[in-house]
């Protein structure tokens, strides 16, 4: 049985330690599209190290390796090349600061019979040096064809937008050579640089990273919205619902409502929505 629930739930994935200097921190960054104007103080703030800020989202990048700890979960002994990220929410639970070392520790908090998929749900908390939780991502992943082994289907995508026009829409030009930054940052998977495994994978030419979307989207946000404040995001959760092309436009729309914001973002050249069922709850 290649899926096993009994066996799965709960398991425990090793602790990975990772560090990161500011010179990191301005590169994700630029991985997502900071900087231009270069001479703008708002952009400056992301890519300088004189008063630098972290945008919440480089919180996915430190646990990222600590997610090869689910292919020695008992009970998912399945083939790893059908996985797709479905969703990421991230909670960050103080400000994250521009140096810093950390532990990041996971466990497997949900598995999911979605008929022809499984749903595979991770949890990883991150904690500072002092041992102070700083943000826990939870991963959202779907295994293709794992599905059929019984039990509940799962929780329905909720954060729906109003049926009404959005607040805000924001606009961001991605780079043509946007996804080539964006890997530096840890994620070399050659989907993202190589055409020729881009095409294995039934792309003409190589996509953007979804976790470089979610970062380029909670960005447009901050700056359309919160005057640029990082602290203000409490918690940020996203569906990835389709691929961008490096060199196309993200377009942002936001609804105020309930004391947070809904969120969701397409591409202008193909008229395509990328993240669905979005929302950022605010401090």
């Amino acid at each position: 049985m290649p899926v096993d629930p009994e066996k799965a739930l709960g398991a425990e994935l090793p602790a990975v330690q990772a560090s990161w200097t500011p010179d990191d921190v301005i590169l994700y960054h630029l991985g997502l599209g900071a900087g231009n104007p270069p001479t703008d103080p708002g952009e400056l703030a992301y890519t300088y190290e004189g008063g630098l800020k972290v945008l919440p989202t480089y919180g996915v990048i430190a646990p990222a390796p600590a997610l090869a700890g689910m292919l020695e979960v008992p009970g998912l002994d399945i083939n790893w090349t059908t996985l797709l990220h479905g969703e990421q929410e991230l909670t960050v639970h103080k400000p994250i600061p521009t140096a810093a070392t950390v532990t990041s520790a996971g466990r497997v908090a949900g598995l999911y019979d979605k008929g022809k998929a499984a749903l595979l749900i991770l949890d990883i908390d991150t904690r500072d040096d002092g041992g102070e939780l700083l943000f826990t991502n939870r991963y959202s992943l779907f295994l293709r064809g794992e599905g059929g082994f019984g039990g509940e289907s799962g929780p329905q995508p909720g954060n729906i937008a109003p049926d009404r026009a959005p607040d805000a829409v924001i606009e961001s030009a991605t780079l043509p050579q946007q996804a080539l930054l964006y890997r530096l940052s840890g994620d070399k998977n050659p989907l993202h640089a190589d055409p020729a495994f881009a095409a294995l994978g039934g792309f003409d030419r190589p996509i953007l990273h979804g976790l470089c979307t979610y970062g380029v989207v909670c960005k447009a946000v901050v700056d359309g919205l919160l005057d640029g404040d990082v602290d203000r995001v409490a918690g940020y959760q996203a569906r990835f619902a389709g691929v961008v092309f490096p060199g196309e436009t993200i377009v942002t729309s936001v609804w105020r409502e309930d004391g947070r914001l809904l969120v969701q973002a397409s591409v202008s050249e193909r008229d395509v929505a990328v993240i669905t069922n979005a929302a950022i709850t605010l401090r």
